[in-house]
């Protein structure tokens, strides 16, 4: 539909759909994309981060972004560079592993938070309990559920203690998984360090 309109006279979603297609026509060993997805419906947002990780399967793609869960969703590798100086270098879990220093649970628990909180707080390797409102904020009847986020030592596995904190004290234990670092928690670590 578009094959004759000046591409000065596009939208800047087909004009950014254009420049990839520039990009990638001749396939180039390394490709580099500097954000690639802005300015694009979230349809062909979808589109665009697949046809990244299909490209990335035979060929070298650089993606510059500061769309940092973009970036986790697409990149096996990262570099974080602040003013000019890499100052990470590995993985995403990987940079979170070694930053993090702890490892973080998320339980969503049925019960009264000011007796949940202290509860989870007295198992032992527990550093810190946050906690947050779970489903609809606390308007209705099942505003007792919570997510609390449990903070322990790397490498000790308190699955079992704290889901034993919660049922034996009748709450409901609805759910527990393993939370890590996101990309932007990442992100502002080493930049606001670098800057101290």
């Amino acid at each position: 539909d578009y094959r004759k309109t000046i591409i000065g006279k596009l939208s800047k979603g087909f004009r950014q759909r254009v420049g990839i297609a520039q990009a990638i026509i001749h396939e180039p060993e390394v490709l580099v994309l500097d954000e690639p997805t802005i300015g694009i419906d979230p349809i062909q947002v979808v589109e665009t981060r697949r046809l990244i990780g299909e490209l990335g399967r035979s060929q070298t793609v650089v993606l510059s972004s500061h769309i940092l869960p973009e970036v986790s969703m697409i990149c096996e590798r990262v570099l974080i560079i602040h003013e000019g100086r890499i100052v990470a270098e590995d993985t995403p879990s990987n940079l979170a592993a070694g930053l993090q220093g702890v490892d973080r649970l998320e339980l969503e628990v049925g019960g009264p938070v000011a007796e949940v909180l202290p509860a989870l707080l007295k198992v032992k390797g527990v550093s810190d309990v946050t906690h947050r409102p779970a489903g609809d904020g606390g308007r209705s009847a099942a505003s007792r559920r919570a997510l609390y986020t449990v903070q322990v030592r790397r490498g000790e596995d308190l699955r079992d203690d704290l889901s034993r904190a919660v049922i034996s004290n009748g709450w409901s234990l609805l759910s527990m998984q393993s939370v890590g670092m996101s990309l932007e928690e990442i992100f502002l670590r080493l930049t606001t360090q670098e800057e101290l």
